[in-house]
């Protein structure tokens, strides 16, 4: 004996689907949240009257009227410099200008009213993570504001798995917040210099994952 048709079940079928796609829909939305790189708003970098010194940097450090004391000092990673008549000098934490002015105070044992520059003459080469489906995971070395592509390229070559529309990188704008801000990036667009991805430059602790 054939079943008889339930008046319900186009509205009830409907119902179901409907309520199957919504249970889809996080599974379908993975990629999280995230900002375009062309809707990403740049902090502003520290400038360089703010600059603190970190053990790796190059200095010039320019003592006027003493050639013999004038010199290019790489900060150690116990955070020191070593100049002539002061022995070991603390820099590491100090801004250019205040690291001068305790160079010329100490100085004045040894000559008459020292003038003393600090100068960066070279920033410490920064580590940018590579995560994901990229031939070669882990800590990059690079230089100071590196691209994106220079990263890429340092990274290898893309797996066969990787979405080249799915690259994110993590950056801590606020070190106070749980999550970094998560910014996507297509690789089509940093080889086409399309919108901001091209110029797009990474900053020390940056992490970049390949999806």
């Amino acid at each position: 004996m054939p079943s008889r048709p339930s008046r319900f079940r186009g509205p009830v079928s409907r119902a179901l689907a409907c309520a199957g796609l919504l249970l889809l829909a996080p599974a379908c939305s993975g990629l999280g949240k995230y900002t375009w790189v062309n809707d990403y708003q740049e902090k502003p970098t520290e400038s360089d009257a703010a600059y603190r010194i970190v053990p790796g940097d190059v200095l010039n450090v320019k003592v006027f009227g003493q050639e013999a004391l004038t010199t290019r000092a790489k900060v150690r990673e116990d955070g020191h410099i070593s100049l002539t008549f002061l022995d070991d000098v603390e820099a590491a934490g100090h801004t250019p200008a205040l690291l001068a002015q305790q160079i010329q105070t100490r100085l004045k044992d040894f000559i008459n009213h020292p003038v003393v520059t600090v100068s960066l003459e070279e920033a410490r080469p920064m580590s940018v993570t590579m995560l994901g489906e990229v031939a070669n995971v882990g800590a990059h070395v690079l230089d100071p504001g590196a691209t994106l592509l220079q990263a890429l390229g340092a990274a290898g070559s893309f797996t066969d798995y990787a979405h080249r529309d799915r690259i994110f990188v993590l950056r801590r704008d606020d070190p106070q917040a749980e999550q970094p801000t998560r910014i996507r990036v297509r690789y089509e667009d940093i080889i086409r210099g399309e919108g901001r991805a091209a110029a797009f430059r990474l900053r020390p602790g940056d992490v970049v994952v390949v999806e």
